[in-house]
């Protein structure tokens, strides 16, 4: 598969969240997000299907569903 290359441009406050996960997961900033986009993308197909996305709390059992524009 060919690869293409792209410009981002991100604001500031941006740049320090991608600099602190890309440290954190210990990944390189173009695997993260190549991450995230598949993360993003299998999200939008289970929406598309009629699925529903929550974060439950594991200590109180609570959910919170995350709505997705």
């Amino acid at each position: 598969m060919a690869k293409k290359t792209m410009t981002l441009n991100l604001t500031d406050a941006e740049m320090r969240v991608l600099d602190t996960l890309s440290e954190q997961k210990q990944m390189s900033k173009t695997l993260l997000l190549r991450q995230a986009l598949r993360l993003y993308q299998r999200v939008e197909e289970r929406l598309e299907a009629g699925g529903k996305l929550f974060i439950e709390d594991e200590s109180t059992k609570e959910k919170s569903e995350i709505m997705m524009l």
